[in-house]
């Protein structure tokens, strides 16, 4: 029996044969099995994966009543205010005035007030370093869903397109030049506007609504009495304009802004409309303006610019012509010229058919502005950057419409030649982030336009208005350093702005949450280059152009016109 089981394990030949095929047959039964389950387990996750794309994921989950509702964190944390436009960087409007002082009515004219003309039609960038500084400070995207902050001075960058043809409007002929390519506005590289050739339906005069939803509902959107936005659309030649004689206005429009007295031989500027997009504006009558403003007082208070709107006014409301009734009631409001003064601190004057009143008051900065020493001649001038103008406070229930402005008395040059130096809370400021210029004006534009705020409930017929930035258009150098705008061709015919928010970012951020309306003139007058005074000034030294102010009649004419619309 050993023997042969040690015969089995030697082997002969014919017994390690049959053993290695043993061998060979379990192996393949080994590996049979093994891609037997791996067969199932692919057919098992194919069934699966297919049963998964059928059903949707929903009806493995518990109905929605068996749902935990809680509030979510964002909307705990949310409190209502007007200020969450603002970077968490930027400063608030809502600054108290802790300091008694500004509550006395004693209206002081600004120093600038006693300046030539001269002081007007100059105007002074901030240096690189405060723009970059200002830039940094004020730029934010913390806000989800919003257009980020832009510096006021870099136009942001806006598709337009332009239209082909003129829109069909009573008094306005067809125009005879059809601009279809991309312009530069403000001359500048960074200030380019990209304007896309469009046709649209001239003869539209209702208001744009979203697109139809396909399940036949409509959004809010398209109420049919929704307010109009003049701030979009398009200039289009009318050969009715202009709306009075600039060489015959001259009992109320100054010399130095009347282009019809100077040598300027082009006056195409003058025969352009503004015709905002999907609603029709209503045409300005003088007449008709004095009965919509019956015993009521017009008041424009700001710098040079809204000087000039002042002066278009009255232009508009007489015809241009000289009217020898109205009365100069100046005095009413404090516009007296101070000793050894060129001019007063405004001009008010009196329709007595309707007892409609008119008025400018200069206030370039916006905020109260008093002298430190009032017994020294050459003394510092306190810039209360938190305090409205003392005129306001002292005349504001006397005022039925407002328009306020500020900006390009912004600048070192200004700040510096009028010695002004910025006070907060009665005290000069140490905040450096706050003496940057750019933050201090949109400080001051905050707490004014929060003041006017929070005097409406105590005059609810008032209707206030902040106007924003008119824009500048030197090229190639500043007023002092070479700048020109030797355009004189009205090259902005078609061309449509379409922009839904405001060029004039901080304008638009003051306003909003407020009862003070944005007159919103920036973006349809920076296509307007060549309504400029430019080389033609018959006050500016030689080599130096104005490309700040505008001929009269021009553009300004359009922002009453808008105004007029808006009251």
């Amino acid at each position: 029996m050993i023997l042969s089981m040690n015969e089995s394990f030697s082997g002969t030949p014919r017994s390690i044969t049959l053993h290695r095929n043993r061998m060979k047959r379990g192996a393949l039964r080994r590996r049979a099995r093994d891609i037997s389950v791996m067969l199932v387990v692919l057919v098992c996750a194919t069934v699966v994966i297919w049963t998964w794309d059928r059903t949707p994921t929903s009806a493995y989950l518990p109905p929605e009543s068996h749902y935990l509702k809680l509030q979510t964190e964002e909307k705990a944390e949310r409190i209502p205010t007007t200020l969450n436009t603002e970077s968490k960087d930027s400063y608030s409007s809502a600054t108290p005035f802790v300091n008694k002082a500004w509550h006395k009515k004693v209206p002081v004219p600004d120093s600038s007030m006693t300046e030539d003309s001269k002081e007007d039609s100059t105007d002074n960038k901030d240096t690189e370093e405060e723009e970059k500084q200002v830039e940094e400070d004020t730029v934010s995207n913390t806000n989800q869903g919003k257009t980020p902050i832009i510096e006021e001075k870099k136009v942001e960058q806006v598709k337009r397109e332009v239209i082909a043809s003129e829109p069909k409007y009573q008094k306005t002929p067809t125009s005879e030049e059809q601009v279809k390519h991309e312009v530069a506005v403000g001359g500048e590289a960074s200030k380019t506007t990209h304007i896309k050739e469009t046709i649209s339906d001239p003869e539209s005069n209702i208001l744009a609504t979203d697109e139809e939803r396909t399940d036949g509902s409509t959004s809010t959107a398209h109420i049919a009495k929704q307010a109009c936005n003049y701030a979009k659309g398009k200039w289009v030649v009318d050969n009715h304009r202009p709306l009075y004689s600039g060489s015959q206005c001259k009992q109320w429009l100054a010399s130095m802004w009347a282009c019809r007295l100077m040598q300027r031989t082009d006056f195409a500027f003058e025969r352009v409309r503004w015709q905002p997009k999907d609603c029709s504006m209503e045409e300005f009558e003088g007449s008709r303006f004095l009965r919509r403003m019956k015993n009521k007082t017009l008041a424009f208070v700001g710098d040079s610019l809204g000087r000039q709107q002042f002066q278009s006014m009255m232009c508009m409301i007489t015809g241009g012509k000289e009217r020898r009734d109205v009365l100069d009631v100046g005095p009413e409001f404090g516009f007296i010229t101070p000793e050894g003064g060129a001019r007063p601190g405004g001009w008010a004057y009196r329709f007595p058919e309707t007892n409609t009143t008119v008025l400018y008051h200069w206030s370039s900065t916006l905020c109260d502005i008093e002298p430190i020493n009032i017994t020294d001649p050459a003394t510092e001038h306190a810039m209360h950057l938190d305090r409205p103008p003392a005129f306001l406070r002292q005349y504001l229930h006397k005022i039925d419409v407002l328009v306020m402005n500020t900006g390009h008395h912004w600048n070192r040059g200004k700040l510096n030649g009028n010695r002004w130096v910025m006070h907060v809370n009665g005290v000069p400021n140490t905040n450096k982030k706050l003496a940057a210029l750019g933050n201090a004006k949109n400080f001051t534009i905050h707490s004014t336009v929060s003041w006017v705020n929070s005097q409406l409930p105590l005059h609810p017929g008032l209707k206030a208005f902040y106007r924003s930035l008119s824009p500048r258009h030197f090229v190639g150098g500043e007023w002092n350093t070479g700048g020109s705008c030797n355009n004189t061709t009205p090259m902005s015919i078609g061309k449509e702005v379409l922009q839904e928010e405001s060029s004039d970012y901080s304008a638009g951020r003051s306003v909003k949450g407020t009862g003070v309306k944005l007159l919103d003139i920036t973006a349809l007058s920076n296509i307007r280059d060549e309504g400029h005074i430019s080389r033609f000034s018959i006050s500016a030294s030689r080599g130096v152009q104005d490309c700040l102010h505008w001929c009269l009649p021009g553009v300004p004419d359009t922002w009453n016109e808008i105004l007029f619309a808006m009251i």
